[in-house]
This record gives C-alpha cells, sequence and structure tokens, in this order.
C-alpha cells in the first residue's frame, strides 16, 4: 500500500473514496471515518458511538448500512433526510459526508464558508427537516452567487473557505490576535 495516499486526505476522498461509492454503491469503515476526520477529527469517537447505537455489532457493518442506504436514496434531499432523521448526524458532519459522496450535489456546511457569506449560521440549529432542507438550498444558492461563475461546487467551497480564513488572519494580524502591548524589555527583543 502506498501510504502517502493518505497525506493529502482531501484528495484522496474526492478521487478515490467518492468515485469508489458512486460505482460500489457503499463504503467500508476506513474510508467512511476518513471522511469523518476530515470534517472533525474531534467527532470520531462520537460518531463511532452513535453508528454502534443503531444496534450493529460492529462499524464495517453500520457503516455499509448507513452508505447502501445513502446510494439508494432517489434524490438529493432523501440523502440528506436519511443522514439527518435516522442515522442522527448535524449538518455539518451530514454535508460533508454527502459533499464527498455527491460532490455535484452538495457543499459542506461550514462556519467558515457562512461567515464568508455572511449568513446562515443558523441552519445548524433548526429542528423541522423541512426548513433546514429549504435553508440548505438558500445556502447552496448563496454559495454559487458569492463565487467565480466558472467554478464547481467543491471549488466554490474551497473559494469561500479561503477567503474566510485570508479575511480573519488580515482581522487577526491587525489586532495583533488580541494580545496586550508588549512589555518595555524582553529577553527574547534584546
Amino acid at each position: 500500500m502506498d501510504y502517502r495516499q493518505f497525506y493529502d486526505l482531501e484528495a484522496y476522498l474526492f478521487d478515490t473514496v467518492g468515485p469508489r461509492f458512486r460505482q460500489e454503491g457503499s463504503l467500508d469503515a476506513f474510508d467512511f471515518f476518513c471522511i469523518v476526520i476530515w470534517k472533525a477529527n474531534r467527532a470520531k469517537s462520537r460518531v463511532a458511538r452513535r453508528l454502534l447505537a443503531c444496534g450493529y455489532a460492529d462499524l464495517e457493518s453500520a457503516v455499509r448500512a448507513l452508505t447502501s442506504e445513502l446510494a439508494s436514496q432517489p434524490a438529493a434531499r432523501e440523502r440528506l433526510r436519511c443522514l439527518i432523521c435516522k442515522w442522527r448526524f448535524r449538518l455539518p458532519m451530514a454535508s460533508a459526508i454527502l459533499t464527498v459522496l455527491y460532490p455535484e450535489e452538495f457543499s459542506i456546511y461550514d462556519q467558515r464558508v457562512c461567515s464568508s457569506l455572511g449568513a446562515f449560521a443558523h441552519l445548524s440549529v433548526l429542528t423541522s427537516f423541512d426548513a433546514l432542507w429549504d435553508g440548505y438550498q438558500e445556502f447552496l444558492c448563496a454559495v454559487r452567487q458569492a463565487t467565480p461563475e466558472s467554478l464547481t461546487l467543491r471549488e466554490r467551497d474551497r473559494y469561500l473557505w479561503g477567503k474566510a480564513f485570508h479575511d480573519q488572519l488580515v482581522a487577526d494580524l491587525e489586532r495583533g490576535f488580541g494580545a496586550l502591548a508588549p512589555p518595555e524589555s524582553s529577553p527574547m527583543c534584546g
């Protein structure tokens, strides 16, 4: 095995995992948890517990069931409903999973992207799936409108994430990262 493929996890996900899912109709636990770790490494244990709590003997069978069920859904709305309502994922993780598996239909719901758009931070707390779906569709429309037309949906997400990163770093630098004024004399400053 060439372990270098895991160094750039995003490339592995979009070049290998997504196409494998679309060809085979399911994923194994390793590839699924690569998506989870890529989105939020801190969430992997919580996701594993949630999957096992659904009555599966192991993560492999839980992930196969989840991803097979996703593949059987006829449209984007049902795919998101499956992850949110049945499997109890929240929008940020559900949208990350679906973005890897269906990059033409989904974009990652992320606080940096919401920051770039100046809206949509409320979506992650909506409890009505219909309201969540409508809000997510508005989010996707805003993502498309705020980015160059020539970009794919995935590239638009990366564009807005990069813009938020850039703008935040510029603001942090301008305010000195919120640091207090430097002391009169410091051993490091000579």
